[in-house]
């Protein structure tokens, strides 16, 4: 059986639910096949005539040594108790301490109220882990609120057709589009104001026309941003993910 190969496509992006978002290349100056992790993000590369089924297996067997360089990368997480000061896009983080045997969520107007007992340690790794479980639920929750439908809005205004949407965990993209047209989007982009949120919408959007990140997608970018492309691009590295 023939192995399809990257003649036409240098570069594809997929999505794995240990390693996130990986970017696959087609190189015609490589001899080897290739992995590198670089500012969180896998990058597999291979020879111009390569087979993306050994490639994947290639990852697949390097797959431990890939998830260390990863949390190496990852930047320290900051410690969620009654001091952290946190907006997000529709709500703001309130925790404190109650009399109560266990722990209270509450989401109500604009403010997720997270209530923790006294007694308990909250800077523990169990209690840390049971914190941001309940920020990334309601994140979530409320990604999945706003965005389809503002996806939808954008690409029904410009023209764009995508063929589903999908609302993931990831920490090293904010967004990313698949040759089928399939859009994931990270629940971290509801921790950006509204024209940074757009700005993903709209780069994910480009990309069911032209895949690649050449001259001609930033021509479209510009066209659908006010020329604001890459403004927005320099402003969004200003922001860290959950």
């Amino acid at each position: 059986m023939k192995l399809r190969t990257f003649a036409a496509v240098m570069e594809k992006k997929i999505h794995d639910k240990e390693l996130g978002d990986i970017t696959l290349r087609s190189n015609p100056r490589l001899k080897h096949y290739n992995l590198k992790v670089r500012d969180g993000v896998v990058i597999a590369s291979m020879p111009e005539r390569g087979s993306e089924a050994v490639l994947l297996d290639f990852i697949n067997k390097n797959r431990g040594k890939l998830l260390d360089s990863l949390r190496e990368s990852s930047p320290q997480r900051s410690l969620l108790n009654e001091d952290t000061e946190m907006q997000t896009n529709s709500f703001k983080l309130h925790i404190f301490r109650t009399e109560r045997d266990n722990v209270y969520v509450k989401l109500s107007q604009g403010i997720l109220h997270i209530a923790c007992p006294v007694h308990m340690d909250m800077e523990g790794p169990a209690s840390q882990k049971l914190l941001r479980d309940v920020l990334e639920k309601a994140l979530r929750h409320e990604a999945r609120r706003v965005l389809p439908n503002r996806l939808n809005t954008f690409a029904g205004q410009h023209g764009f057709k995508y063929s589903k949407i999908r609302i993931n965990n990831s920490k090293s993209r904010w967004g990313s589009c698949s040759t089928s047209g399939s859009i994931n989007l990270s629940l971290s982009l509801m921790l950006l104001p509204d024209h940074l949120i757009n700005y993903v919408l709209l780069h994910e959007l480009c990309h069911t026309v032209e895949m690649n990140h050449g001259e001609r997608f930033w021509k479209i970018m510009d066209k659908v941003t006010d020329n604001q492309s890459l403004s927005l691009r320099k402003e969004l590295k200003g922001y860290k993910m959950l």
